[in-house]
């Protein structure tokens, strides 16, 4: 068995520890090289209990993040969490959690860190006098409505200020809890300040328990759809991430049942495993769908000039070759037939304006 000088769990883990959770395994972080040989002989098992989440604080210094990337449509990005409890098994932030010196794996879902202090960062970064605005992405790397924001509420409170600065936000999740913050949203979404994506994989109920075990079911997500579309607030059904050989056929079934809860747009993106999420993805194959993980890796391979995945600048969202190109006119022709738009209006900037702080002067115009 190997250990990570950070006490990483060892290799393998057994299932009955992994239950609920998506990763098979807890490689130590590309960043963590050093290990320890331990054997002392006995090969027993360990009596220990079920992998259970823990939560770290972070006080940030600065909650929103830019990037230069020409291919996303949004250049800052607000996360009120790293690591993500969903666990996802293909999730392409898991590479993310190296850089704090934890494993892309069972550490990505099991070791959290929250961001209790964001809110009041957020509110101090809007008021400086450098700040331009334009629309905030949240969701984009880890959910913020995934099961610990019960207990935290970050993401309410960062939705707080953004309401009282009147400051676009785009919203990512496969999260059910956002229905709570539809008294915050709704009026947004009024102002044109707010929109919402909704990730829905699969329909199918028992893939998706395997595949992202922590994350609300098809059907909820669909509900979360209908709900946030009659408070009036736009709402993208995301058939992402299709995965070839295994989800690719529910494109037109995933599309259409948005579209009959209401979402107005839509947008799909085919399966990315940068770095460490290619072996994680693959050993998920290979437990769960062992008699398709060829095909799978096979056709993930074809898109992406026959690596795994390919991290350039406008083919890594889309893929390449012929399998990318009939995906992507699947995609058009439903989104035709369905009455769809693919690009959602933009939001308001505008209405942009820092509240005034007590004791401040008021204006006499």
């Amino acid at each position: 068995m190997f250990y990570s000088k950070h006490m990483t769990d060892p290799l393998p883990i057994p299932p009955e520890r992994r239950r609920a959770r998506g990763a098979l395994s807890n490689e130590a972080g590309r960043y963590d090289l050093e290990r320890v040989h331990v054997d002392d002989g006995w090969d027993l098992p360990d009596d220990v209990p079920p992998l259970a989440t823990e939560t770290r604080i972070e006080r940030p210094r600065s909650v929103i993040s830019y990037n230069r990337s020409p291919d996303l449509d949004f250049d800052r990005a607000i996360n009120p969490y790293r690591g993500c409890e969903h666990g996802c098994v293909y999730c392409f932030a898991r590479p993310s959690h190296a850089w704090l010196g934890m494993s892309a794996g069972l550490d990505f879902e099991t070791r959290l860190i929250a961001r209790p202090d964001a809110p009041d960062v957020l509110a101090r970064e809007l008021a400086a006098r450098r700040y331009r605005v334009a629309p905030i992405a949240i969701g984009t790397n880890t959910d913020p409505y995934q099961p610990i924001e019960r207990d935290h509420g970050i993401m309410r409170a960062c939705l707080e200020v953004l309401s009282q600065f009147n400051h676009p936000v785009a919203i990512v999740t496969k999260g059910a809890m956002i229905e709570r913050d539809i008294d915050i949203l709704a009026p947004m979404a009024a102002r044109g300040l707010c929109r919402v994506g909704v990730s829905v994989t699969t329909l199918d109920a028992d893939l998706c328990r395997r595949m992202e075990p922590r994350a609300a079911a098809p059907m909820r997500r669909l509900a979360v759809i209908r709900r946030l579309s009659d408070a009036g607030i736009p709402v993208r059904v995301m058939a992402a991430p299709m995965i070839p050989a295994l989800s690719d056929h529910e494109l037109e079934a995933i599309l259409a049942a948005g579209a009959e809860m209401g979402a107005c747009h839509a947008s799909t993106i085919p399966l990315r495993l940068p770095r460490e999420v290619s072996g994680l993805f693959q050993d998920w194959l290979a437990e769960h769908v062992p008699y398709r993980a060829d095909r799978v890796m096979a056709r993930v391979r074809e898109m992406h000039g026959g690596r795994d995945y390919d991290p350039q600048w406008g083919r890594r969202m889309r893929g390449e070759g012929a399998y990318a190109d009939l995906l992507q006119q699947r995609f058009r022709r439903a989104c035709k037939a369905l009455g769809l738009a693919h690009d959602a209006p933009a939001l308001r900037c505008d209405l942009f304006a820092v509240p005034p702080r007590p004791g401040d002067q008021l204006s006499l115009f």
